[in-house]
């Protein structure tokens, strides 16, 4: 199986973007990390960055596909920022949201952990197969029935986090994988909420529907993105996956703020 890997990052309407992202491959698997920071002072955009890296240099140490692995690796980061955060008091209110995913492809695996409200979407067929749960209030007022989940971008409370890392309680991620082993033509979204916010699933689904590679699906949502967001726009970033047959051409594009790379079935 063949992987293509396109991401971008943006700061949307503000002066500082505080969200991170980074890839890594190493003993057969591919893992993908995307954070949003929060906390003032320089807080959030430190926090995201000591995630990303973080959990980079956990799977260094445990390249494996599976749930303890990305349990263990959102642990490090937790553990890491609540580290600093007692070292300047500049930064004693850093936080930071992350979704990571792990794909196997000799193996047609992959698992997925998040914390917050920054998600994952898997697709199959151009559909959403599954997507991730955010860690706030407005989402447990949906899984309660008070709520319609169709109103959960514009709920007044959406913000409102109970569950990110840096915190000492409610550290609680939660996990997934695909019902059955991926195939050809599965892919995966990873963003943070500035970019979902303004996409919804089935829009999500028609741009990949249309796409001709995954950079070409991330710039015609971001194209929706922009035109929604306004100018006060928070951060936004997206990182997707892409499996396909690797008898495919391979694209030629380069990675950067927007780019991409093809990984072939082994990964080094």
């Amino acid at each position: 199986m063949r992987l293509e890997i396109s991401v971008l990052s943006k700061p949307g309407g503000r002066p500082t973007n505080e969200d991170a992202y980074g890839f890594w491959s190493g003993g057969g698997v591919f893992f993908c990390v995307v954070s949003d920071g929060a906390g003032g002072q320089g807080g959030g955009d430190f926090a995201s960055k000591l995630a990303v890296s973080t959990m980079l240099s956990w799977f260094h140490a445990s390249p494996v596909c599976n749930e303890e692995s990305i349990a263990g690796a959102l642990a490090a980061a937790n553990d890491a920022i609540i580290a600093e955060q007692r070292t300047d008091g500049r930064l004693a209110n850093m936080r930071a949201t992350s979704v990571v995913l792990a794909v196997d492809p000799a193996y047609r695996a992959a698992a997925w952990g998040h914390l917050g409200d920054s998600r994952l979407y898997y697709f199959r067929g151009r559909r959403v197969a599954a997507q991730t749960k955010d860690h706030s209030v407005v989402q447990n007022m949906v899984d309660a029935g008070y709520l319609k989940a169709d109103a959960l971008r514009a709920a007044d409370q959406r913000n409102c986090l109970f569950a990110a890392l840096g915190q000492t309680e409610n550290f609680e991620p939660l996990f997934g994988e695909p019902a059955n082993p991926l195939i050809d033509g599965d892919a995966f979204l990873l963003c943070t909420d500035g970019f979902w916010e303004y996409i919804d699933e089935r829009t999500m689904e028609r741009a990949l529907e249309r796409a001709l590679s995954a950079e070409r699906w991330l710039r015609a949502m971001e194209a929706i993105v922009v035109e929604r967001g306004g100018p006060e726009q928070d951060n936004y970033s997206a990182l997707a996956v892409w499996c396909s047959d690797p008898s495919a051409a391979d694209n030629d594009a380069t990675i950067g703020t927007v780019g991409s790379i093809a990984v072939p079935n082994v990964l080094k």
